[in-house]
């Protein structure tokens, strides 16, 4: 199927096009890191879900620089192959395999990674709560194996679809990060429900031991069986003034907050 006219008139979409981008959606982890310096002393990347490779692409320009350093590993996975890309290794497999992680560990040769991205979605259904569900069990598929590959004080940046039952999510990233940022990238459509999560300082609890069969949700980990509850609260604010596509949500130690600030970097020569 072509491309709509809405498609052709977007401005990412032509800028994708110019600077040689795979898709309109490597603006939004670009901006990302502008707002969060998210690639900083990054020497090791992993992109789950990455077909067709954008968000790859991003990590292969920025982290290997001018000088194509040799240092940088990225590793893509996916269950569907896709064009290669200059210093990224590619495993055909799927992110809820324990076989999978491995994979990641072993061409990182033993070492974790310093940073995990996941720009995957579902084929979206139009109907939000289906849709919101669905993304939220990929979001959490996504986690799980990060808790695998992820060195302490690692990031993990994630696409998440916001609804009603978003805060349950934000409860569950809160338990393995210190920082957790639900923030909308300008080059986001506005009338799209995606956001992202940033979550900063991975920090799981103690004795937590990764585990592909373990459900996530149940806030009980490793061999002690010790309980992990949800140890703050969520404060309902008034956001009946508030846009909702834009803005940033940050889950604190006493409170979810709404907060006003935007992702607004834009690349140079568009504005």
């Amino acid at each position: 199927m072509g491309r709509s006219s809405k498609d052709k008139r977007d401005i990412y979409y032509r800028l994708a096009k110019e600077e040689g981008w795979r898709a309109r959606s490597a603006f939004k982890l670009l901006q990302l890191d502008e707002e969060f310096n998210l690639f900083k002393g990054v020497s090791r990347a992993v992109d789950l879900c990455a077909a067709p490779g954008s968000w790859s692409q991003v990590l292969s320009r920025k982290l290997r620089g001018k000088d194509k350093s040799e240092e940088v590993k990225i590793v893509a996975v996916d269950l569907q192959a896709m064009a290669p890309l200059p210093g990224v290794t590619q495993i055909q497999g799927d992110i809820t395999k324990i076989s999978t992680a491995q994979e990641i560990i072993r061409h990182f040769e033993g070492q974790s990674a310093d940073l995990v991205v996941c720009d995957g979605a579902p084929d979206v259904t139009g109907l939000h709560d289906v849709d919101e569900y669905i993304q939220a069990q990929l979001l959490l598929a996504a986690l799980n194996i990060t808790t695998h590959v992820l060195k302490p004080g690692g990031n993990f940046v994630a696409k998440i679809f916001r609804g009603k039952d978003v805060t349950l999510l934000y409860s569950q990233l809160k338990i393995f990060f210190s920082s957790v940022t639900c923030a909308k990238p300008r080059s986001s459509r506005n009338s799209s429900i995606e956001a992202f999560v940033v979550c900063q300082n991975y920090s799981p609890p103690e004795g937590y031991v990764p585990n592909m069969s373990n459900p996530l949700l149940d806030h009980s980990y490793g061999n002690s069986g010790k309980f992990y509850p949800v140890s703050y609260r969520t404060e309902v604010m008034d956001t009946d003034n508030q846009d909702a596509n834009s803005g940033t949500v940050e889950v604190q130690d006493e409170k979810t907050e709404i907060c006003t600030k935007k992702t607004t970097v834009i690349p140079t020569d568009v504005r």
